[in-house]
């Protein structure tokens, strides 16, 4: 293995035991249940207060569009190298495919490939529907349909769960769904290769998503872990479920009530692991500001105004650049 792949011990420490990351069944909520809309708040806020994570099921997501996703992240990394490199990601870009983040880091490597995109329904070609047409081949022009009926169920669901942050933050029900409805999103499907020494790397180093929800569906080999309670914790994989996450730009809106949390990803010795994360951002020149109600029973603000734009800039220009 290369030396750029290995990573500082202290960054290795394993996982040994389980994150209690509660199961939300979103069935009676979407149904306009009350009282069940309550009780998945109540987790939801657990959860969130504790470490930002937890997974949702009876979500509404169709299953078998789910699966098709996957089948057509495995044909995008399976074609040859030369073929993926047409969509390379250009340094100072966040979208396209990445090999290890070779362009951006000169060590610590993370064990992987990565295909990005951004999504905006309000745009007249949501994800560049001719984009994997163009670039790919004709064989790829299904992969774009799929993949936006995927974005377009994971806004959906994502702009639900906002609606019950916002219920369980005590704030009004819409208030989140509305900031978040015109915004641009991201998706990022991921795939680790088997690695021969995977006590010497990782997939994903230890970070936090600079966005503000995270919905990501993992397969059933695993490789997610959280950092809580001063220790790493696994998440177990479950078929059904999907796996939502706060991250830093929430919880500016929450006025730091809700937690973003340290995760990383390991890889597996034996078997591929693959994932697709959707990434839930504000529209690029809205203010991110707590509502007013949650800062005057708190009683003051804890981060100053920021966009999303200030916001992306910052994790891809200036932390790197350290």
């Amino acid at each position: 293995m290369s030396r750029r792949f290995v990573w500082p011990k202290q960054d290795l420490v394993g996982a040994h035991q389980e994150l209690t990351a509660p199961v939300v069944d979103l069935e009676g909520f979407l149904r306009g249940d009350e009282e069940a809309t309550k009780q998945a708040s109540d987790i939801i806020k657990a959860a969130c207060l504790q470490h930002g994570f937890f997974q949702v099921i009876n979500h509404g997501v169709d299953l078998n569009l789910i699966g098709l996703a996957h089948d057509h992240t495995d044909n995008f990394f399976k074609l040859p190298t030369c073929d993926k490199l047409k969509v390379r990601r250009l340094p100072g870009s966040i979208w396209g495919y990445s090999s290890g983040h070779a362009d951006r880091y000169l060590s610590k490597l993370p064990w992987k490939e990565t295909l990005s995109f951004g999504y905006n329904e309000n745009c007249p070609n949501p994800i560049g529907i001719d984009f994997f047409k163009s670039t790919l081949g004709k064989d790829f022009e299904q992969t774009g349909l799929v993949y936006l009926k995927y974005c377009e169920a994971m806004k959906g669901l994502s702009l639900s769960i906002m609606e019950l942050l916002a219920i369980s933050l005590g704030v009004d029900r819409g208030h989140y769904r509305k900031f978040f409805e015109d915004g641009c999103s991201i998706m990022r499907c991921n795939f680790y290769p088997p690695c021969q020494e995977p006590g010497l790397t990782l997939g994903t180093g230890p970070h936090r998503d600079p966005t503000s929800l995270t919905i990501l569906h993992q397969d059933q080999v695993g490789g997610l872990q959280v950092f809580s309670d001063n220790i790493w914790q696994m998440v177990r994989p479950l078929q059904s479920a999907l796996v939502i996450n706060i991250g830093d730009t929430f919880m500016a809106l929450s006025n730091g009530t809700y937690k973003s949390c340290l995760h990383r990803a390991v890889v597996n010795k034996y078997e591929d692991r693959r994932s697709m994360a959707f990434f839930l951002c504000p529209r690029e020149d809205k203010v991110v500001r707590p509502p007013q109600d949650l800062v005057f029973n708190q009683g003051k603000r804890l981060y100053p105004d920021f966009t999303w734009s200030d916001m992306l800039h910052f994790t891809q220009k200036v932390l790197q650049s350290r």
